[in-house]
């Protein structure tokens, strides 16, 4: 017979494999509604780019957690798409920095719109009950990846809530 903290952490486990499994096909969904052909490395470069910029292509690899080989060609290859613009380092005659153009600002913009339309014609479908959830839901995932619910509790290899 499972005990209560046994049968919490089974349930959590569940949860957290629906939660994953959902949130990732989700993201892939709105990846393919917004899709221009660069791939999700290159946009999430250029978004990077775009919030954190100017940026040298060793900034970059730190923001992305990539390698700085990776990043330089995802430098190229947005500079060959006219979405980004590489400029002398004034404090390092060795680097570059690299920033976003209005090409690729407009792009990005139209990337989110399209994502945010999809999201908005998958809502009006829902009752008012279900999209109170989800805005719910929202907050409370926002709360997890910023670290700032008083209910996330640190979850342990096996799906054990700790503490």
């Amino acid at each position: 017979m499972r005990t209560s903290s046994e049968t919490d952490a089974a349930e959590v486990r569940d949860l957290a494999s629906e939660l994953r499994l959902a949130v990732t096909r989700m993201a892939r969904r709105l990846r393919q509604e917004a899709s221009e052909g660069l791939g999700p490395s290159r946009v999430a470069a250029l978004a990077s780019i775009s919030r954190h910029g100017p940026l040298t292509p060793s900034e970059l690899a730190r923001v992305e957690a990539i390698q700085r080989p990776t990043a330089t060609r995802l430098i190229a290859h947005l500079e060959d798409a006219g979405l980004i613009d590489r400029s002398a380092d004034p404090d390092d005659g060795r680097s570059c920095l690299v920033a976003i153009t209005r090409s690729g600002e407009e792009l990005l913009a139209e990337m989110r719109a399209r994502k945010t339309a999809y999201l908005a014609r998958s809502l009006a479908e829902l009752d008012a009950a279900d999209r109170e959830t989800l805005d719910r839901a929202a907050h409370i995932l926002e709360g997890m990846l910023a670290g700032e619910t008083t209910e996330h509790r640190a979850v342990d290899a096996r799906g054990e809530v700790a503490g």
